[in-house]
C-alpha cells in the first residue's frame, strides 16, 4: 500500500505545487514577456514541449529515489564516484550566491513597484532586503505547515493574477490555438530556444526529491503520485508561460531584466486602466517572492544533504532529517545574506549570471539520468526507464545541450 494513499487531495500534489512556486520566477517572466513582445502567439507550442523535458527529468530523478530510497545527490557520488560531489559543491556555492542575488533584486523590483521608497535603485535595495530576511525568517521560525500555506497562497494568487490578466488584455482566441502548431518564425529561432529551455525550474528541480522524502515517500507505489503531482506542477508552469507570451504580445518592451514586469504593468495601465497594473503587479510580486522563499527553503537541503554524505558509507546512510541540523540552518543564513552584495550589480549581468549557470545544470542530468536510471542492479526490474522516457531524456539531453553551447557561445564569446 502507498505510503501516500490516506492524505488529503492538496497533501498528495503539494510537493508538485511546491516545485512550480520555486522554479517560476523573474526569469520566466522576462524570457515568455520578450518571446511574446518579438514573435506574438506564435512559440506557445515551445512552452508545451519545453514543459514536458522538464516532467522527465524530474519525473527521472523522482524515480531514482524511490527505487534506491537515496537522493539523486547520493547517487551521484555512490555511483558515479565521490570527484562529482566537489563538482557539483564548488557548482551550487556559485549558482546560490548568483539566483540568490537574482531572486531578492527581482522581489526588490516587485517592492519597488508595488510601494516605492525614495529613489527607485535604493526602494530596490531596501525591498531586496526586507524580502529576503523575511524569507528567512519564515523558514528558520516557522514550521513546514506554515511554508506549505504560504507558498500555496503565493502560487495561487501568481496563477489567478495572470490569467485574469490574459482574459481582460482580450487576446484573439483562435491565434492562440494557432501557436499551439508547431512552427518557427523566421529569424526566431533564437526564442524557441529561450521559451523551452528558460520556462521553470533548473537546480531547483531537485528540490522535488527532498520534499518527497518529506512526505515519507517510498517505494514503486508512490511513483505513479508523483508522476501526477509533478503533471499537475508541470501544467501550471506551462500555464504561467503561455499566460505571460500572451499578455508580452499585447506591449512593447525595451527594459532588461525584472524591470521588464514594470513596463509592462505601466503599458497594460493604458490598456486596462489602473487596476489591470495593480493585478499584474501583483500576480509578479507572488511569483518572485515565492520563488525566493522556495529556494530559501530548499536548496540549503543540498549542502545539509553534502555534507552529511562526508560522514556516510554508500548503503549506511545516517537516519537524519537534514532539514533540523546546523549544517541546514546556517545555509538558509548565508543565503539570506551574502547574495544582498548582488544588489547593486546591473540586473542585466546577474540575468546573464543565472542563465548560464542554469543552462550549464540541465545536460548534466539528463546524461546522468540515462546512465543511472537504466541499471537493474540500481533500479530494480520495476523502476527502470521505460523505452518512452528514455527517447524523451535523449530529446532533453540533445536540446539542452544545444541551448547550454548556444548560451556560453553568445553570452561569453
Amino acid at each position: 500500500m502507498s505510503n501516500t494513499s490516506s492524505r488529503p487531495l492538496f497533501s498528495l500534489v503539494l510537493p508538485g505545487v511546491l516545485l512550480a512556486a520555486t522554479g517560476l520566477g523573474a526569469g520566466d517572466l522576462l524570457t515568455a514577456s520578450l518571446a511574446g513582445s518579438e514573435t506574438g502567439f506564435s512559440l506557445l507550442w515551445a512552452v508545451v514541449i519545453g514543459v514536458l523535458l522538464k516532467w522527465v527529468l524530474t519525473e527521472g530523478l523522482a524515480r531514482w529515489q524511490l527505487a534506491t530510497g537515496t537522493t539523486l545527490l547520493e547517487g551521484w557520488v555512490w555511483c558515479l564516484g565521490g570527484w562529482i560531489r566537489w563538482v557539483f559543491l564548488i557548482y551550487l556555492t556559485l549558482f546560490t550566491v548568483v539566483v540568490g542575488g537574482a531572486l531578492a533584486t527581482a522581489c526588490g523590483v516587485a517592492g519597488s513597484g508595488l510601494f516605492p521608497i525614495g529613489d527607485v535603485e535604493v526602494s530596490k535595495i531596501i525591498w531586496g532586503c526586507i524580502h529576503s530576511l523575511i524569507g528567512a525568517v519564515l523558514v528558520l521560525w516557522g514550521d513546514l505547515r506554515l511554508f506549505e500555506v504560504v507558498m500555496s497562497v503565493c502560487i495561487g494568487v501568481m496563477f489567478l493574477t495572470v490569467l485574469l490578466t490574459v482574459i481582460l488584455v482580450e487576446p484573439e482566441w483562435n491565434m492562440i490555438l494557432q501557436g499551439l502548431v508547431p512552427s518557427i518564425p523566421e529569424g526566431e529561432e533564437v526564442w524557441v530556444l529561450a521559451v523551452m529551455g528558460g520556462i521553470g525550474g533548473t537546480v531547483t528541480l531537485l528540490s522535488y526529491g527532498y520534499w518527497i522524502r518529506e512526505q515519507n515517500r517510498r517505494g514503486p507505489q508512490d511513483v505513479r503520485i508523483c508522476r501526477i503531482d509533478l503533471l499537475i506542477s508541470q501544467v501550471i508552469t506551462g500555464l504561467f508561460g503561455g499566460a505571460v507570451i500572451v499578455i508580452g504580445s499585447r506591449v512593447v518592451l525595451e527594459g532588461k531584466g525584472p524591470v521588464i514586469a514594470l513596463v509592462m504593468a505601466d503599458q497594460l495601465a493604458t490598456i486596462l486602466g489602473p487596476a489591470g497594473k495593480w493585478v499584474f503587479l501583483l500576480g509578479f510580486w507572488s511569483a518572485v517572492f515565492s520563488s525566493l522563499l522556495g529556494v530559501w527553503q530548499s536548496v540549503p537541503y543540498m549542502f545539509a544533504d553534502f555534507l552529511d554524505l562526508q560522514h556516510s558509507k554508500p548503503g549506511l546512510r545516517r537516519n537524519v532529517e537534514l532539514r533540523t541540523t546546523s549544517t541546514y540552518r546556517w545555509s538558509v543564513v548565508l543565503i539570506a545574506t551574502i547574495p544582498l552584495i548582488l544588489l547593486n550589480t546591473s540586473v542585466r549581468t546577474i540575468q546573464l549570471a543565472y542563465g548560464v549557470l542554469g543552462a550549464l545544470f540541465l545536460p548534466l542530468l539528463a546524461l546522468t539520468l540515462l546512465i543511472m536510471n537504466n541499471q537493474r542492479r540500481w533500479m530494480g526490474a520495476d523502476l527502470l526507464t521505460p523505452s518512452w522516457i528514455n527517447a524523451l531524456l535523449v530529446l532533453a539531453l540533445g536540446f539542452f545541450t544545444y541551448v547550454a553551447l548556444n548560451v556560453l557561445w553568445v553570452q561569453l564569446g
